[in-house]
């Protein structure tokens, strides 16, 4: 299984706890928030942490996110979910320190319910991200820091839980594996990503092989104050969030310095167009074709994001939209999507069909890719994606945790602090030739792997894949 589906799993762990604050905030989200791009500030702290705010008055609320270098794409290849994993069983209990007493997780399930506040960690492909929101009331304030405080430093791994979670988890990606969903997105990140570990696949084997110690090690040596990453939003002042986040990171162990990570390698391109078809009893088929498409540091991105909400990313107004559903009726929907990292994320096109009409819906999904490539967005089509990316740019910041988003992108990917200011200036700049050209440099058509659960016929273009428990073949 995935990185994406265990994160997905983990999410829900998470949710209850989430609930409650929700309902203790209902009333401050709801109020209207700015929409011009706030002022960001940077600095970095004498323990190496560098600071990123960006002061939010309208709610009395602050949303914190603490990002490491420390995701999937670093778990060694037999133990795939370390990183997931690890930040799950950080959440699962803290050591008793500085006579303060140990907590469990359903202790420390109670004190967050208490404080009305909400803390949660969870990895993707890149990074490790701890997340603080409490009201800024100030005995609720300094409660809620140090309790976030005490359980990015002090977890306690214990080993009866992650011996649950790991049944638990196992149990989750073998009941995932009978439905066709999850079958393709694992064979297509196998196939799009290779040997890099963007492609690296969760399985109750691979869990077998993790322990609490090697949680320990992976947490000792990647969640340092250096390594860390902090974008603070909220009703306070700079000098509040300089000493917020000082306290958040006061309990991790203090070091003189930071070595560099090892570096990861290079996601490589596909060498030929590769087509996997896997029998499964289902009533839709499901489709997923792409490749290796970019990174976000990438200078085309703003070519590349217009671009993709003409082809697929723009609902009904996108091409593929069109082309498949309105005009043929092949799927009730359809989408491309470009996910960029540190390393370059797959570009996919996907959608469900009925078994008996997947080739037609590929011709013409293909068709379309190809096309679009080849010749660039029309002068109409621009003119209509960059309206309404620039119109539904105030939504990007309508609210504490969107704006928190935004300044966490910033800080993680090494954004200009003026970025939100001028993103709607580089939206409208983006030209049909730039559009043209950048795709025509990511995108290679005619290398691209495709993957289909459900079709009927013969399974072609790779090994005769085993079926998951429970699954009939045809």
């Amino acid at each position: 299984m995935t990185i994406s589906f265990l994160r997905a799993l983990l999410q829900a762990v998470q949710r209850s706890r989430l609930a409650a604050l929700g309902a203790a905030l209902a009333c401050f989200c709801a109020a209207p928030a700015a929409l011009a791009a706030p002022a960001i500030a940077h600095w970095t702290q004498p323990s190496g942490a560098q600071i990123w705010f960006a002061t939010s008055p309208a709610v009395p609320i602050l949303d914190v996110e603490l990002d490491f270098d420390a995701g999937s794409r670093r778990d060694p290849a037999d133990k795939a979910g370390l990183a997931a994993v690890t930040a799950l069983m950080s959440q699962k209990g803290v050591l008793a320190r500085g006579g303060e007493p140990a907590l469990d997780e359903n202790q420390l399930g109670e004190a967050w319910a208490d404080l009305g506040a909400s803390f949660d960690a969870g990895a993707g492909l890149d990074r490790t991200t701890f997340r603080l929101r409490t009201l800024t009331q100030d005995d609720l304030l300094e409660k809620a820091v140090h309790l976030a405080a005490r359980q990015i430093g002090e977890p306690s791994w214990p080993q009866d839980v992650w011996q649950r979670e790991r049944e638990q988890l196992s149990a989750a990606i073998e009941d995932a594996l009978t439905r066709p969903g999850p079958v393709a997105r694992r064979a297509y990140e196998q196939a799009v990503y290779g040997t890099h570990p963007y492609g690296e696949q969760v399985t109750p084997e691979t869990l077998t092989h993790i322990s609490v110690a090697d949680m320990r090690a992976r947490y000792a040596e990647m969640i340092r104050p250096c390594r860390a990453k902090v974008s603070v939003v909220g009703a306070i002042t700079e000098a509040e969030a300089d000493t917020i986040a000082a306290e958040l990171l006061s309990h991790l162990p203090k070091s003189s310095g930071c070595a560099a990570l090892p570096a990861v390698p290079e996601v490589q391109p596909l060498a030929a167009a590769r087509e996997i078809r896997i029998p499964f009893q289902s009533a839709q088929a499901h489709i997923l074709m792409g490749q290796p498409g970019y990174k976000r540091s990438d200078p085309d991105f703003f070519a590349l994001l217009v671009g993709n909400h003409i082809l697929g990313d723009g609902g009904f107004a996108s091409i593929l939209t069109n082309e498949v559903r309105e005009k043929r009726g092949l799927s009730y929907s359809v989408y491309s999507d470009f996910s960029p990292g540190l390393d370059a994320g797959a570009f996919t096109v996907g959608l469900q069909t009925r078994p008996d009409q997947v080739d037609d819906a590929l011709r013409v999904a293909r068709d379309v890719v190809a096309r679009f490539v080849a010749d660039g967005p029309t002068a109409a089509q621009l003119k209509a994606a960059k309206e309404n990316l620039i119109g539904s740019f105030p939504l990007r910041l309508d609210s504490n945790s969107k704006l928190l988003g935004n300044v966490a992108n910033i800080a993680w990917n090494g954004l200009p602090l003026d970025y939100l200011e001028h993103w709607t200036d580089r939206i409208g700049a983006v030209t049909a030739p730039e559009v043209k050209g950048a795709f025509q440099r990511v995108l290679q058509p005619d290398r691209m792997v495709t993957v289909i659960v459900g079709a009927r016929g013969p399974a072609a273009g790779a090994p005769t894949p085993v079926a998951p428990a429970g699954a009939a073949t045809e």
